[in-house]
């Protein structure tokens, strides 16, 4: 098999006829091969993704800017969405990225509609933003607790739907991830935090709770993707118990999401070779 490509990552995409349960998360779709391929292809893109953010920063400046790209990552706990930040985003000049970990609203915050924290955090042209959990919380959660009503749910998907469709028409390209995990590596990772004791501040209690509800939590994950996933906000199943493999696609990802931007470098406002002649004399 040839190396992973932009378009085995595209495949990953939540099309009609998805099914949660066909996915395997121990699989690595369009990759076979040892680590030291895997990451190979995990390093490939980094030269083009480099110059693609200085472009999108670039374009930014004009008037009729390129537009920005919102990574949302979704998952159980222990799915691996701060390590895709960490491993991903090192590629990128960090003054260009925004990362947003959204928890528990707020009282404040749940004083307004659900969108309204997330709207405080909406892409900037020419910004790479990337939100640790997001508005699809408000679903997920509220399906599987039962914090909200039925009727309420069922109208969260459609405000979900406009609000990013809102996002697109202002040109922010919008990539949605959910890292799927299988139950199994989910207690492996739990039972590293309680051994380890430089990572007991990551275990939460409520960990297990929501554990007890993995299928319900996998019937929401499910509804909420095939009911969300659109042209202007794809969702993509990226099977996550190689955490390697998921980040290797998250980043692939990425690169098309920038490359559809079609940019170039900006044209200087300004006459180059006058520019030029004024320099060599000053």
């Amino acid at each position: 098999m040839s190396d992973f490509t932009v378009k085995d990552a595209l495949a990953l995409r939540v099309g009609e006829g998805f099914r949660l349960r066909d996915v395997d998360p121990a699989s690595t779709p369009g990759f076979t091969g040892g680590e030291k391929k895997l990451d190979r292809a995990f390093d490939g893109p980094d030269d083009e993704l480099k110059d693609l953010q200085r472009m999108l920063h670039a374009n930014a400046l004009r008037e009729d800017h390129t537009g920005a790209v919102l990574l949302i990552l979704q998952g159980m706990d222990t799915s691996g969405k701060g390590g895709v930040i960490r491993k991903v985003f090192k590629v990128f000049s960090p003054q260009g990225v925004d990362t947003v970990a959204f928890g528990r609203p707020t009282e404040q915050e749940q004083a307004h509609d659900f969108l309204w924290r997330i709207r405080q955090h909406e892409p900037e042209p020419g910004r790479i933003v990337v939100f640790d959990r997001s508005h699809y919380e408000d679903v997920l959660v509220h399906r599987v607790q039962q914090l909200s009503p039925a009727d309420e749910i069922e109208r969260r998907y459609g405000a979900i739907v406009d609000f990013e469709n809102g996002l697109a028409e202002r040109h922010v390209r919008i990539v949605k991830v959910m890292l799927h995990i299988s139950k199994e590596f989910q207690r492996e990772n739990l039972a590293e935090r309680l051994e380890r004791r430089d990572k007991h501040w990551k275990y939460d209690p409520d960990d297990i709770t929501q554990r007890l509800l993995w299928d319900e939590y996998m019937e929401a994950f499910e509804i909420a993707m095939t009911r969300t996933s659109t042209d202007a906000a794809p969702w993509y199943c990226v099977p996550g118990d190689n955490k390697d493999y998921a980040r290797m696609v998250v980043k692939h990802l990425l690169l098309d999401a920038l490359r559809s931007f079609d940019m170039d470098w900006p044209e200087p406002h300004f006459d180059v070779e006058e520019e030029r002649r004024r320099l060599a004399e000053s």
